[in-house]
């Protein structure tokens, strides 16, 4: 059984370079495989999350606290637009073209607001909303997951 199961992982690997992926995810039935490339040259240190907030500490001396994302509350009104699709998030058409949306851009519905790139595919996602965009949570290029905010649109 164990052997299927790896033959399994690894013929997913394959599928996820032959088609240049950047992640795969398949489930049957109670079993599921997800597979994330990563580039072998930048390796970032595995993070365990911990139950519970913890009080940042002081950094120790001659090391740089890290940023961390400021993320303000959505308002009582924020319409949450979220990833339909697990692919790369990007606010514009093109690299060096204008974004789709700025933040305390006007927006109306049906309106392109970002596009995913998922397996090669450009999804356009368009705002079901109208409404003033108050916050954008993901940078331009990152791998956004199903369901994950993209953005807030207050009315």
């Amino acid at each position: 059984m164990e052997h299927d199961e790896a033959a399994r992982v690894r013929a997913l690997g394959e599928i996820a370079a032959e088609f240049d992926l950047d992640a795969i995810r398949v489930r049957t039935g109670e079993s599921e495989i997800e597979i994330i490339r990563r580039d072998p040259a930048i390796q970032a240190p595995v993070t365990y999350a911990m139950p519970g907030p913890a009080a940042p500490g002081p950094a120790p001396a001659g090391e740089a606290a890290p940023a961390a994302p400021a993320r303000a509350a959505a308002g009582a009104n924020a319409r949450k637009v979220t990833a339909p699709v697990v692919g790369v998030f990007y606010r514009s058409a093109a690299p060096g073209s204008d974004p789709f949306v700025e933040l305390g851009s006007r927006v109306e519905i049906g309106q392109t607001l970002c596009i995913l790139e998922a397996m090669k595919l450009m999804n356009e996602i368009n705002s079901d909303y109208a409404g003033v965009v108050s916050n954008i949570l993901v940078a331009n290029g990152e791998l956004v997951s199903l369901g994950q905010e993209l953005l807030w649109i207050e009315p």
